[in-house]
């Protein structure tokens, strides 16, 4: 049962149902089987003997509730549940309260409203929701007031210099190192924070040389401190090169001192150590961030990749694993041979995360295990003075090109052990010694596109490696020197591939790296590297490793609790080596079970398009619309039309309207001076036009090389796509948020610029199969996107798109479906297409119009109509795969007959 389908059935489920018949007709509604419906309302599937109750072991129990309050009710029940029953569900027909046992999830609505949540029971349609980690509140409120203090040092310090930034960058680091130090048992509790009250001036200009002191004690060594105040030298030696070298300290102000103290009165046990990552993208210049790619990943988007990555499969066999002993010490084992590798690592959020996660597992399973040994009698485990965790930050390894970054990430690492040190402590009453700080992780400083993977996390018999992070993206137009000669060096064996996104460089490494071993990798993407024309750069390579994609989520919009969120849509994608265990896709709202899933992250299908010049289906050439290259001098306003008319009479002759894309959207209106070759002579007596042909050499003579190449024609556009004909043009860019891609007929005498594609000699029915849903989904994949915004591609969309041959009464059909599309624009020809197509506004009457388009164009494929945008794509996957077999079959069958027919002259 898919989405789609679950939601249609909850209207009418709620538009027609009886109080006794609402609960089967709910479970059916979702894909359940109709003869366990029947069994559990007619036979013994309903464990409750009392009227009204359904009580269903793992999936159900329902009661209506009507002299009673609903709250109370269900609370009630769920307290006294005894077969694991997944939902628990009351109502009194006018309002529905639902408690998911399993997430904790509860959901309280108007009872009318239940189709709007349909995603609260799709664990019954065999779709497991999603969730995730919420953000920590007190990592949000850490990295405010470290923006903050910031600000204030900032207009104090107004020095923008590398080297002040990044000696203000190790001092912010340190600061945040105290104050987690006096919240944490590190040092005395406030003892940082109440030092600074209590022994600098309000004013705080004494509170750089204060600092200065502070920190050289810091990097001393007890036994070789001498004469210094009891209050300083009770704070303990830290080490670990946080505090080795002289970074000149920023002064203060008043507002500056006091920021610092208001800071350290936060309770600082509560943050992850990951905040760092935040720290640091509100610290650095804004161009130093987007260079190195550095966006911070909140918790939620990290547990992303690390639950499907390896976290999941460990819990779930700890969860086989529990009450067998044997079972229990192997998965021990097992983590500790974990290795975690983040080859792009910034501040270390990802290894941080990681690190927390199976040391929190750890726990989890040494607890087992000691009920378990005292269950037997063999006593509980023995946690002796040499007991340690096994779980150790030498098995977690980064790369990092930036220093200060590099140097954040060790320390992060090492907040992140003491962290559950603690947690272990609690648990156990035995852990590791906290100071004097060690180096902490195997990080390493350097160009992660360059460095030979394996040397900085060498892979050894009986490892078992994850590598995972977010990498930069930066488009090819974006690259500086050195990111090109990276993808140069990187891809040196694969040819052109310079319109792929930089972060490719690291889905080629890593498909090297984990080729034929025990390793798998995810990365958060850019959504490009699974869009138009990037799959058939880099994905035919990474599948020739024998790789697959075990699990993906599908595009997302980009968030996190940084100073600044990063703009962009990404995707996650998981990759390992083939194997037969299922996949799974993730949305927003579920967890999809599939057995394949494709470079465009679909189901079903791993087949890849390239690029075509001519249409695969029987369709009429697309083209690039005309383009001038000539500084606006051959384009005309509606009053500049106007004016050289009135000027000279003869000018109509050569004025034409033109469209881009966004005219035709928008109804805007504007005009271009056209002059075919043989009437330029009669063109120059007009001065007007005279005046915009000179201006528009000077132009092209001191642009780039392709108007420099027009320069000797300046009468003319640079590229010329025209017929005097009618056309069908297509919007080279349109919002995401349509579900229908706008196109329209152009009458002749029209030019269509290059932000359109035009369409000459087409029969009409042609408008109907671009106008569809079901082309729309082929573009939403194969197209390029750009955040929300679909760039249209003639050679990977159109040229590509699988439509079957249809009869004469079929291509009738459709051109009527035309009709009535253009019909009811014209009922709303006051409002511009981009109006009409807006999804929350389209009027109901285009809206019908399309639907019955889908449902005619969708006839040409199949009888029984598409379920879901997965459905189709799967039906378009297999459909473009035999087509290509047969045009090969054909492509062979004529180069034979060629070959006969010159054999036998």
């Amino acid at each position: 049962m898919n989405i789609a389908q679950i939601e249609v059935n909850l209207q009418n489920l709620i538009t027609n149902f009886t109080n006794d018949t609402f609960i089967y007709e709910l479970l059916l509604a979702y894909g359940l089987p109709r003869a366990s419906i029947t069994r559990l309302q007619k036979g013994n599937l309903n464990l409750s003997k009392i009227e009204g109750e359904i009580s269903w072991k793992k999936k159900l129990f329902f009661k209506p509730v009507f002299n009673q309050d609903l709250h109370l009710a269900i609370t009630e029940i769920k307290n006294t549940l005894k077969q694991d029953q997944r939902f628990v569900i009351v109502t009194d027909f006018k309002t529905l309260l639902a408690i998911d046992t399993k997430t904790t999830d509860s959901l309280d609505i108007d009872f009318t409203a239940l189709p709007k949540h349909f995603d609260f029971f799709l664990p019954w349609a065999g779709m497991e929701k999603a969730t995730h980690q919420n953000e920590n509140p007190a990592d949000v409120k850490a990295a405010e007031k470290m923006a903050k203090l910031f600000d204030e040092i900032k207009k104090d310090n107004p020095e923008n210099s590398p080297e002040f930034i990044h000696g203000l960058n190790v001092f912010l680091s340190r600061l945040l190192f105290c104050f987690f130090a006096e919240d944490t048992g590190i040092y005395k509790l406030g003892q940082f924070t109440n030092a600074i009250a209590s022994h600098t001036q309000t004013d705080g200009n004494d509170l750089n040389q204060y600092l200065n002191k502070l920190f050289d004690i810091l990097n001393t060594h007890e036994s070789k401190r001498t004469n210094l105040p009891i209050y300083l030298n009770e704070f303990p030696y830290v080490n670990g090169g946080l505090f080795q070298y002289n970074h000149p300290t920023p002064t203060f102000t008043r507002r500056s001192r006091q920021a610092i103290i208001d800071a350290g009165e936060l309770n600082w046990s509560a943050i992850n150590p990951d905040i760092f990552g935040s720290m640091f993208q509100a610290v650095i210049s804004p161009e130093h961030r987007g260079g190195l790619g550095a966006h911070y990943t909140s918790v939620p988007n990290i547990m992303k990749v690390i639950e499907p990555l390896f976290l999941n499969e460990l819990k779930e066999e700890f969860e086989t694993a529990k009450g067998n002993i044997k079972k229990l010490t192997a998965l021990l084992g097992r983590l500790q041979n974990i290795k975690i590798f983040d080859p792009a690592c910034g501040s270390g959020n990802f290894l941080i995360i990681a690190y927390k996660e199976l040391r929190r597992l750890e726990i989890v399973i040494l607890n087992e295990l000691n009920i378990l040994k005292g269950k037997s009698g063999s006593g509980s485990l023995d946690f002796g003075s040499d007991f340690l965790s096994n779980i150790t930050l030498n098995n977690f390894y980064g790369i990092e090109i930036d220093d200060f970054a590099y140097e954040v990430a060790k320390l992060a690492l090492w907040l992140a052990e003491h962290q559950m040190n603690q947690d272990f402590f609690k648990a156990f009453g035995k852990t590791n010694p906290t100071l004097p700080l060690k180096d902490a992780g195997q990080i390493t400083k350097g160009n992660a596109t360059r460095l030979d993977w394996e040397a900085v996390c060498p892979k050894n018999e009986g490892d078992e490696i994850y590598i995972l992070g977010n990498p930069p993206y930066l488009g090819f137009r974006n690259w500086d020197k050195t990111q090109k000669e990276d993808m140069d060096f990187v891809f040196k064996d694969l040819g052109n591939v310079l319109r792929l996104d930089y972060i490719a460089c690291w889905f080629k490494k890593a498909s090297d790296y984990i080729e034929k071993f025990n390793s798998k990798f995810s990365f958060v993407s850019t959504s490009s590297i699974c869009q138009g024309e990037q799959v058939s750069l880099i994905w035919p390579y990474v599948l020739s490793k024998n790789l697959e994609i075990f699990f993906a989520y599908k595009p997302f919009d980009w968030e996190n609790n940084a100073k600044d969120k990063a703009g962009v849509t990404c995707v996650i994608v998981g990759l390992q080596n083939i194997n037969r265990a299922i996949k799974h896709i993730y949305t927003k709202h579920t967890r999809m079970i599939v057995e394949k899933i494709g470079p465009y992250l679909n189901q079903g299908s791993d087949v890849i398009m390239e690029q075509r010049t001519k249409a695969i289906s029987f369709f009429s050439e697309m083209a690039l619309g005309s383009s001038g290259i000539d500084g606006g001098y051959l384009m005309l306003s509606v009053d500049e039309k106007t004016n050289f008319i009135l000027n000279n009479e003869n000018s109509k002759k050569f004025i034409k309207p033109f469209l881009s894309g966004g005219d035709f959207l928008n109804g805007i209106e504007r005009f271009c001076i056209w002059i075919n070759d043989e009437d330029i002579d009669e063109a120059l007596q007009i001065k007007d036009i005279s005046d915009r042909i000179v201006k528009c050499k000077t132009y092209r003579q001191s642009a780039g090389r392709d108007a420099q190449k027009a320069a000797s024609v300046p009468h003319r556009f640079f590229y010329r796509k025209y017929k005097e004909d009618t056309s069908i043009l297509i919007p080279r860019t349109s919002s995401g948020r349509r579900k229908y891609l706008p196109c329209g007929f152009i009458d002749k005498g029209n030019i269509i610029s290059n932000q359109a594609f035009v369409v000459y000699d087409f029969e009409n029915y042609l408008f109907s199969i671009l106008s569809s849903r079901i082309h729309c989904v082929w573009m939403e994949i194969t197209s390029g996107k750009m955040r929300h915004d679909y760039s249209y591609s003639v050679n990977l969309t159109y040229n590509t798109f699988p439509f079957p041959g249809i009869t004469e009464s079929q291509k009738e059909e459709l051109t009527q479906c035309v009709f009535r599309i253009l019909e009811e624009r014209e009922n709303h020809s006051e409002k511009t297409l981009a109006q009409m197509y807006d999804p929350d506004k389209m009027p109901e009457g285009l809206r019908e119009a399309h639907r019955l388009n889908d449902l005619a164009v969708e006839r040409c494929y199949r009888s029984k109509p598409f379920e879901s945008n997965e459905e189709r794509l799967e039906y378009l996957f297999k459909l473009y795969e035999k087509m290509i077999v047969e045009e090969k079959e054909k492509g062979t069958l004529f180069q034979e007959e060629k070959k006969a027919k010159k054999s036998k002259a």
